[in-house]
């Protein structure tokens, strides 16, 4: 059973960076792309972030430039590096792997 626990939200100012982790216990084909999801208060669930098994990447137009996904094979975790965060970035971010979703950690960007 593949379970996916996030890790490193928090409150942060505009302009800040946060890391956020997302361990995966459990075995599954390296090949399935590794992706982060964030859903704000009222809103839709929505894509920021995705990487594929040969390191390829892909953002979000809302993110470019600001966040970088990236994954450690060797400690089965995803990590998403937040930089330049601004209010608009406030939710719950998920991690995903094939069908399995992570409970998701806060990031709230306020001053």
């Amino acid at each position: 059973q593949v379970q996916l626990v996030e890790s490193g939200g928090g409150l942060v100012q505009p302009g800040g960076s946060l890391r956020l982790q997302c361990a995966r216990s459990g075995s599954i084909p390296s090949t399935y792309v590794k992706a982060w999801y964030r859903q704000a208060p009222g809103k839709q669930r929505e894509w920021v972030a995705d990487i594929a098994n040969s390191g390829y990447t892909k953002y979000a137009d809302s993110v470019k430039g600001r966040f970088t996904i990236s994954r450690d094979h060797a400690k089965n975790t995803i990590y998403l590096q937040m930089n330049s965060l601004k209010p608009e970035d406030t939710a719950v971010y998920y991690c995903k792997v094939a069908d399995n979703w992570g409970q998701g950690t806060q990031v709230t960007v306020s001053s």
